[in-house]
C-alpha cells in the first residue's frame, strides 16, 4: 500500500458544499466564530476547515474530503462518527424530558448512570459529582478537597500538587494546576497553592535514565520532598493522569503509582486520577487505575463517557469523602447548570452498553501490541526521536539529533510544526495533533474501532509528511 492512500481519493469523498454556500460559510466563519486555542490570523488567508460529516474513524469536511480522524476528535470519539444508537438514545430522552437539574432533586438517567459509574469505578470510588466537561470535573475535585478537609478539622490542608508540563484545564483553578507556564502567562494571576513536580518522560529523564523503574521511584519521591517543602499540614491533594497528556503521552515506569499511593497515605493528601482522557477505553480499561493497579481517592473523567455524542463529565470519589456531607446541615455548595444534563446521560448509558455489548476494551486489548508495533515502524526516519504511550494513545517525539536526542529551537519548532506539519498532516488526509508544549511531538488518540487497516494508514499518511518535513527547516 503506498503512501498515497492515506491522502483524500475521490472514492473516499463525500458531496461537497455548493460554491456559493461555502463561500457564505467561510465569510460568517471569519466573522463571528471565535475558535478555541485558535490563532485566528492564521485564517486571513486561508479557508476555515469545516468539518461537516462524520462516519467510522473518518470525517469529511465541506470540500468533500475524507480524514482520518487519528484523535477521536479530541481524545473524545471511542466508538467513532454516526452512531444512531447514541444518537437515538438523546432524542428519546429529550422527548421524555429534556432537561432538569441535579439541585436538591434528581432524574432517573442521571440516578441510573451514577449507579453505573460507580460500579464499574475501582474500590470505593462509589460517589458520582456529574459536570458538563473535564475541566469542570477538575474544579469540582479540588473543591471537595478542600471543603473535606476543612469539615474533618484540618482547614489548613488546600495546596495542590501536579506534574511539569501536565495540562488539567483551562478554568482558573484547573489552569493554575496545569504545568504548561506558556498557557498561564496572560491568565496570571492565577489560583495560588499549586506547585509541580517531575513528570514521567523517560526519554528525557534527569536521573536514572538507564533504570525505568528507579528512574519511577525517583519521580515519585520527588513528591514527597514537594509535600516536606510545602508542609504535609498544608496538601491537600496531588492531581495525576495516568498516562499524561501534555509533552506527548508519559506513560507511568514500574511501580510508579504504588509509590504515589504510599506517600499520600503517608502525608493524609488525597490522590486524585485525571482521567479526562485516559478513562473509557483510551488504555483498554475502563479507567487507568486499573490498568496500572492503583487505587485514587478521586477520579476526574469526561470526553469518553458520552464518546463526544453529548456534554458530560464526573467527579468520582471515595465513600470517605462523602461521610462529612451526611451529617446535619453540611453542604457540598458546588454545582453546575448541565452537569448530569438528562439528554448526555442517557447518551452515556447507550454509549456503556455499546461497550459491553461490542468488547470494545478487550478489542483495544487485543489490537494495542499492533498499534505500537506499526508505529514504531517510523523510528527509521531521522526526525522520529521517541514513539511512547499505551493502549490506543500514543505521542511521537520528533528530534533535530536522534543520536544526541537534541531537540528544535523555539523559531525551529514554530516552522516545522505551525508552517508545516499541522497542515500537511491535515492535507495528508490525518487528522490528528502536532504540538509542542513541551518538545515537538505529533500525538494519536484513534477512535477504539480502530485495527489494523486504520494503523498503516495513520503510518503511511505520518512516513509521508514527517519523511518531507526534514526539508521544510
Amino acid at each position: 500500500m503506498s503512501p498515497e492512500t492515506s491522502k483524500p481519493r475521490p472514492d473516499a469523498a463525500g458531496p461537497a458544499m455548493e460554491p456559493e454556500a461555502y463561500s457564505r460559510m467561510q465569510k460568517s466563519a471569519r466573522d463571528h466564530l471565535w475558535m478555541h486555542f485558535t490563532r485566528m490570523s492564521s485564517y486571513d488567508q486561508a479557508d476555515v476547515p469545516v468539518i461537516v460529516r462524520g462516519e467510522g474513524a473518518y470525517v469529511y469536511d465541506a470540500r468533500g474530503r475524507r480524514y482520518l480522524d487519528a484523535l477521536a476528535g479530541l481524545f473524545v470519539n471511542q466508538l467513532g462518527h454516526g452512531r444512531t444508537d447514541l444518537a437515538e438514545a438523546g432524542a428519546r430522552q429529550a422527548k421524555e424530558l429534556a432537561f432538569f437539574p441535579l439541585w436538591s432533586y434528581a432524574h432517573p438517567t442521571a440516578v441510573a448512570l451514577a449507579e453505573r459509574v460507580a460500579n464499574m469505578a475501582p474500590g470505593d470510588l462509589n460517589r458520582v459529582f456529574f459536570t458538563s466537561g473535564g475541566g469542570e470535573a477538575v474544579e469540582t475535585a479540588w473543591k471537595l478537597a478542600k471543603n473535606y478537609f476543612k469539615l474533618t478539622g484540618r482547614p489548613m490542608k488546600h495546596k495542590v500538587i501536579s506534574r511539569n508540563i501536565a495540562y488539567h484545564g483551562t478554568t482558573q483553578g484547573a489552569l493554575s494546576i496545569t504545568g504548561l507556564p506558556s498557557l498561564k502567562a496572560v491568565f496570571e494571576p492565577l489560583v495560588p497553592s499549586t506547585f509541580r513536580v517531575p513528570n514521567t518522560n523517560f526519554y528525557r529523564a534527569p536521573q536514572h535514565g538507564d533504570d525505568q523503574e528507579a528512574f519511577g521511584r525517583w519521580a515519585a519521591d520527588q513528591i514527597a520532598v514537594a509535600i516536606e517543602d510545602e508542609g504535609p499540614e498544608t496538601v491537600a491533594a496531588v492531581f495525576l493522569e495516568p498516562v499524561q497528556n501534555a509533552g506527548g503521552c508519559f506513560p507511568p515506569p514500574p511501580g510508579y503509582f504504588q509509590r504515589v499511593r504510599e506517600i499520600c497515605d503517608e502525608y493524609d493528601v488525597l490522590l486524585v486520577s485525571d482521567e479526562v482522557i485516559c478513562a473509557f477505553g483510551r488504555l483498554g480499561h475502563m479507567f487507568g487505575a486499573e490498568r496500572y493497579g492503583y487505587q485514587p481517592d478521586m477520579i476526574t473523567c469526561a470526553k469518553g463517557l458520552t464518546s463526544g455524542y453529548a456534554p458530560l463529565g464526573a467527579m468520582i470519589a471515595s465513600d470517605r469523602l462523602m461521610e462529612p456531607f451526611l451529617e446535619g446541615t453540611a453542604m457540598f455548595a458546588h454545582g453546575y447548570t448541565f452537569g448530569g444534563h438528562p439528554v448526555s446521560a442517557a447518551v452515556a448509558m447507550a454509549n456503556l452498553d455499546a461497550f459491553e455489548n461490542e468488547g470494545i476494551n478487550q478489542h483495544v486489548l487485543d489490537k494495542q501490541d499492533a498499534f505500537r508495533a506499526t508505529l514504531e515502524k517510523l523510528t527509521d526516519l531521522p526526525i522520529v526521536g521517541d514513539i511512547r504511550g499505551d493502549g490506543y494513545f500514543y505521542g511521537i517525539e520528533l528530534v533535530k539529533d536522534k543520536a544526541t536526542k537534541e531537540t528544535f529551537d523555539d523559531a525551529e519548532s514554530e516552522k516545522l510544526l505551525r508552517g508545516f506539519l499541522s497542515k500537511a498532516l491535515f492535507e495528508a488526509g490525518l487528522y490528528c495533533r502536532a504540538d509542542d508544549r513541551g518538545d515537538p511531538v505529533v500525538q494519536l488518540s484513534p477512535p477504539l474501532i480502530c485495527d489494523q487497516q486504520h494503523f498503516d494508514e495513520i503510518e503511511q499518511g505520518l512516513r509521508s509528511v514527517l519523511d518531507e518535513a526534514i526539508s521544510h527547516l
